[in-house]
């Protein structure tokens, strides 16, 4: 499956934004998807996953702020960011995997190209 992330921009912090990440070439519904983030001079880490069945999962740092969510009918994969802060500046990197839900990306076999994020304080 091929990927596609959008939806980035520069926000003030407190604010809103909602990725998108749209996915062609696979059978949408059977696969696990993840949403990732890498900030300058950091390695990526985990934000939030969504299993086929829509079973969520979120980091602790983005829990109650951040929100997956996919359309199975419109092939694509969402992250509802509220409340954002500079600390949640990042590139962010859409993925999927066959099989269950996984916070590591290692175990992820299709990337997007990631969206930048920026929050100013």
């Amino acid at each position: 499956v091929q990927l596609q992330a959008s939806g980035g921009g520069l926000v003030q912090a407190g604010g809103s934004l909602r990725l998108s990440c749209a996915a062609s070439g696979g059978t949408f519904g059977m696969y696990a998807l993840g949403w990732f983030r890498q900030a300058p001079g950091k390695e990526r880490e985990f934000v939030a996953a969504i299993s086929w069945s829509r079973q969520t999962y979120a980091a602790d740092s983005v829990k109650g702020r951040f929100t997956i969510s996919r359309d199975n009918a419109k092939n694509t994969l969402y992250l509802q960011m509220n409340g954002l802060k500079p600390e949640d500046t990042a590139v962010y990197y859409c993925a999927a995997k066959l099989g269950a839900a996984s916070s590591s990306g290692s175990n992820y076999q299709s990337w997007g190209q990631g969206t930048q994020v920026t929050v100013s304080s």
